[in-house]
């Protein structure tokens, strides 16, 4: 491979609170040599590739925290094939995958046949997780140290819930024993069993059950008390409550150290959205108020929030094409995650730089991974972008093998125009 020169770039890198207009050199191996103002002003070797971006932003790859794939029992839905298409034209590198597959991820078999296919047929970094208790039904743990041992990067029940106050104070104890990572899908199952939307005028306008914002309240507090007593690292997977976000201000004010996400969905959209019975809005956790959707914002803003996901969960045309009550829930995201983040931007929500770090340098510190930053000596996992180019969510054009959007139609602006990982272009619009 020969050395790249990316010139007359606005390069955006938080782990170096670096904004600047410079440039970046990608070594023979991959690798950054050199990045900042004074790159490419100088003579550029002949042998050398020189990309001129024109202005256009340079981050580093973008790392989704949340993805469902779909290998193994659900490769119809979704596989490292498809999935590593749609990831890498969304300018997203690095992936965590959930373990909510068929069979589940929860032993050393399933997690060597994850991480092998993960090898050979993806082409990006997949970064597997494990269940928090075996077939996620929340009565035994997994073997964290075992699991950890073969390459999982975090313990989740991905869309459930471990219920049983001692189970999780066990979980959290054994956890902080051997340093691995925790992820908590919170909802209380006893006030959101049989329902399928947020709690309020809409649920009863639509004739629906809500699922009130007590639901998520109770679990992340339960948590949070647990987690004094059994400090472990500890990542609350998605918030979608204004109430929840006054939970973790409170602890966060006391010094309590854990991280918490939520999904572009949930920044995006709010349930007035759903209109008459829209499926494809029919998500875990469902959209809120829309003074829910700016409490969210704002925790991004003051530091309460850590990281923003796509919470990709491809479903097929059958799961979705029914009365909303029966639905599957969840949307594909991966594509639309960065373009749905600069949509923040644009709107004066949220600064460029504080939604750069949310998707990269964040999720990176959480998971303790070598990922997420443009520093010398790394590999030259990059994500290209307009910031101002406009576009329009057609799911015929997304390559998820599933169409579930959530956002289909939406006028867009700001687009990927190419992906690199290692210093090797894996992805181009043009």
């Amino acid at each position: 491979m020969k050395e790249k020169y990316f010139i007359n770039a606005r390069i955006i890198d938080p782990s170096q609170n670096l904004d600047v207009n410079g440039g970046l050199i990608v070594n023979e191996k991959g690798k950054i040599k050199a990045i900042g103002k004074s790159v490419g002003k100088g003579n550029i070797p002949s042998k050398a590739d020189k990309i001129d971006l024109k202005g256009k932003v340079l981050i580093p790859g973008i790392i989704d925290m949340k993805v469902f794939i779909g290998e193994p029992g659900f490769e119809y839905k979704e596989n490292f094939r498809s999935l590593s298409e749609a990831a890498l034209s969304g300018g997203v590198t690095s992936v965590v995958s959930m373990p909510n597959t068929s069979p589940v991820i929860d032993n050393v078999s399933m997690v060597d046949f994850i991480v092998r296919r993960g090898r050979d047929k993806s082409n990006i970094n997949i970064f597997p997780s494990a269940t928090l208790t075996r077939n996620m039904d929340g009565k035994l743990m997994t073997e964290f140290g075992l699991l950890s041992k073969r390459g999982i990067i975090g313990f989740t029940d991905a869309i459930k819930t471990v219920q049983n106050s001692e189970i999780m104070s066990r979980i959290m104890n054994y956890a902080s024993e051997l340093d691995v990572l925790v992820m908590q899908h919170p909802e209380d199952y006893e006030l959101s069993k049989n329902r399928c939307i947020n709690e309020g005028e809409i649920s009863t306008r639509l004739g629906l059950q809500g699922i009130p914002y007590i639901a998520e309240k109770i679990i992340v507090e339960r948590d949070l008390s647990l987690l004094e007593e059994y400090p472990c690292r500890y990542h609350i997977s998605q918030l979608s409550s204004a109430k929840s976000v006054e939970v973790i201000k409170k602890y966060k004010n006391n010094n309590l150290k854990f991280s918490s996400g939520v999904s572009i969905n949930n920044l995006s959209l709010n349930e007035n959205d759903i209109g008459d019975f829209k499926t494809f809005l029919k998500i875990s956790p469902p959209l809120r108020k829309e003074e829910d959707r700016k409490a969210l914002i704002q925790g991004i803003k003051n530091d309460l929030i850590d990281v923003i996901v796509s919470d990709h969960k491809p479903e097929d045309e059958e799961s979705k094409r029914l009365p909303f009550a029966q639905a599957a829930e969840g949307s594909i995201g991966i594509e639309t995650l960065l373009s749905l983040c600069l949509e923040l931007y644009h709107n004066n929500s949220l600064p460029l730089k504080k939604i750069i770090e949310t998707i990269t340098y964040n999720p990176a510190k959480i998971l303790k991974i070598d990922k997420g930053t443009l520093k010398v000596g790394k590999d030259a996992d990059l994500c290209i972008f307009d910031l101002d180019q406009p576009w329009k969510v057609d799911v015929s054009k997304l390559k998820s093998k599933s169409k579930n959007a959530a956002t289909e139609n939406r006028n867009l602006q700001g687009k990927v125009l190419m992906t690199y990982l290692k210093g090797e272009q894996a992805f181009s619009l043009q």
